[in-house]
């Protein structure tokens, strides 16, 4: 997969000043290696300061580009327990679309409502389960913004449940000659949209039919996944598939930030 240059939202990032001198980077390494190793620690177990933040945010505002898709979308996600009554789940990814901005992958109220934080960069991969019934896309927003700006996107998704509103819901990524080559807007059956504080990214999943079959009333995977759920979504378990594919593939993330942000020792 290739990367180009940021696009999106808003403009670019400045890259970060240098060490001016050879004798002061000496002992500037010691301090910063002292307290990035600190932080880390901190950002790691939830209680760290803004410093720890802002390093955790940095690095993983680097990944869309850094690291191989196998290891942010990998070929096979195992989803244990994710299906209905806790059944399992296996989903195979059948494509990967090219890092791009965000113009055309969000209706446009929920693209307006994500303009706050910037697009720095957009992946998206699209995923089948293993009897091919249902079709899976799941997309991570990189933003520019800073620990401050996602909380308080996340404060007004929770507090204004925009991620209940079937008029904010993410698009999906169809790919001709694959289970998800009919799956387009009036396909979109369950979604889920969350909105990271401990990285800059936006994780979201949406999901449907393979047969490409049309939904009337697409279903917040939060509310298609609960008990007595009796939508055709909930029925079908497509609230599980957005949901535990979401899930999933912001724990990979936030590993892989975390390894990313490790020191050695």
């Amino acid at each position: 997969m290739s990367f180009g240059e940021p696009e999106g939202f808003g403009g670019r990032t400045r890259p970060r000043a240098r060490a001016r001198t050879v004798a002061a980077a000496a002992c500037l390494v010691l301090g910063l290696g002292l307290i990035g190793g600190a932080a880390t620690g901190s950002w790691l177990t939830g209680d760290g300061g803004a410093d720890g933040a802002g390093n955790a945010f940095g690095t993983a505002r680097t990944l869309w580009h850094s690291v191989p898709v196998d290891e942010l979308f990998p070929p096979t996600v195992q989803g244990t327990g994710a299906g209905p009554g806790g059944a399992d789940r296996t989903w195979t990814r059948i494509a990967v679309a090219r890092d791009s901005g965000c113009a055309h992958a969000f209706d446009p109220l929920l693209h307006k409502a994500l303009a706050p934080v910037g697009c720095q960069r957009l992946l998206r991969a699209t995923y089948t389960d293993a009897t091919q019934t249902y079709v899976t896309t799941v997309g991570l927003l990189f933003t520019k913004a800073d620990p401050a700006a996602m909380s308080a996107l996340a404060a007004r998704f929770r507090d204004e449940h925009l991620d209940s509103r079937a008029d904010l819901m993410p698009r999906p990524y169809a790919a001709a000659g694959t289970a998800a080559a009919g799956f387009g807007d009036r396909q979109r059956a369950a979604w889920t949209v969350a909105v990271l504080t401990d990285a800059p990214v936006v994780a979201y999943a949406v999901s449907g039919w393979a047969d490409g079959r049309t939904v009337d009333a697409p279903q917040p995977a939060a509310d298609a996944v609960r008990s007595g759920a009796t939508t055709a979504p909930a029925q079908a378990g497509l609230g599980n598939e957005a949901q535990g594919l979401a899930d999933r593939i912001a724990r990979r993330l936030r590993k892989t930030v975390g390894t990313a942000t490790e020191k050695p020792s």
